[in-house]
């Protein structure tokens, strides 16, 4: 694939599914029109709620899905027609877990290499001379070692996976997915479940893999400073369509001021008639029990706030200072934050 040629290209993808046979006529759209374009060597993110559409596209890149209509191709590739070689070409670490526990973490790394042929080159194992299967076994087994200290489980390469905590686990799954050299790796939630620590780890390593391979890596995730601190570019999906797509910078400039939220006593009624009456305020959302409030210089406006809520008789529990992020970019486009 050509430096500047295009990963992954998506046009129009749509993914519907047939309701109960009552309303058999009746289809419900999980991926509706979507299209967007990654470039080679880019990571990037499908970052949404859970049944937003983010791992149906996933499928259908993958070609564990095929479309209702539109085009998507991979590593130039149709994910239609040309199944094979998008198979070929690409490596996918899955939401649920599919290691062999019952194999070591070496033992499942040279399954998955020689599944795809690492050390065989374009011909193939072919001919069976013992002196070019040796060298092919030595080149599956430098390959297996240099993936292992990328994801630094070189200690515990022949222990059983079974005896692996959730990150260790994890990364091995990594580790398995880029082992055969594929152009771009689809990362489905890669780090749910894992804790803070361990989550960061992962970002690493992915941030490292992308920078040493130089490979083209495509995420979903519904967790906002995963995207922030991995991608390069960011699509925002909801209810099956990509909403905004632009870098984490630029979405969150769509912000563009400082956010002001106060949690206030129960019962405090009048408040937004109080806020609003501030100059300086350019928009005001209520939400979860939290007034927010969108001004520019917020550090500077809060003495002032607190003044005019002591004056309106409103207790005021807390107050934060805080800069946009992706979640507050999730709540402009759709009024309801990720997680509902």
């Amino acid at each position: 694939m050509k430096a500047k040629e295009r990963a992954i290209e998506v046009r129009g993808l749509t993914k519907r599914y047939r309701g109960s046979r009552s309303a058999a006529a009746t289809t419900a759209a999980a991926v509706d029109r979507v299209s967007f374009s990654v470039e080679a060597g880019e990571i990037f993110a499908l970052l949404g709620p859970n049944g937003a559409g983010k791992t149906t596209v996933i499928k259908i890149l993958t070609t564990l899905l095929k479309p209702t209509s539109g085009t998507a191709r991979v590593a130039g590739f149709d994910v239609s027609k040309e199944k094979d070689s998008v198979r070929r070409s690409i490596g996918i670490v899955f939401q649920e877990p599919s290691l062999d526990w019952r194999l070591t973490g070496r033992e499942n790394l040279d399954f998955h290499a020689r599944i795809y042929g690492v050390g065989q080159g374009d011909q193939g194992d072919q001919g069976g001379e013992r002196r070019g299967s040796g060298k092919r076994r030595r080149v599956r087994e430098e390959r297996i070692e240099e993936v292992l200290k990328l994801v630094e489980l070189e200690e515990k390469a022949d222990e059983v996976v079974d005896k692996y905590s959730g990150g260790m686990k994890r990364r091995l799954e990594i580790a398995r997915g880029f082992i055969h050299h594929p152009k771009v790796l689809f990362l489905d939630e890669p780090t749910l479940g894992l804790d803070t620590q361990t989550r960061r780890r992962i970002w690493d390593f992915i941030k490292e893999l992308n920078a040493r391979e130089g490979l083209t890596v495509v995420l979903t995730t519904h967790q906002m400073e995963e995207a922030d601190y991995l991608c390069g570019r960011v699509g925002i999906i909801d209810r099956g369509r990509i909403i905004s797509l632009d870098t984490p910078r630029n979405l969150k400039d769509l912000i563009g001021s400082d956010l002001v939220s106060l949690e206030l006593e129960e019962n405090s009624g009048g408040y937004e008639e109080v806020f609003k009456r501030l100059d300086f305020v350019t928009e005001f959302r209520e939400h979860d029990g939290f007034v927010t409030l969108k001004m520019e210089r917020g550090d500077l406006r809060i003495p002032e706030i607190l003044e005019a809520a002591r004056q309106e008789g409103l207790e005021v529990r807390s107050v934060n200072l805080r800069k946009p992020s992706l979640e507050d970019v999730f709540l402009q486009f759709t009024g309801r934050r990720i997680r509902e």
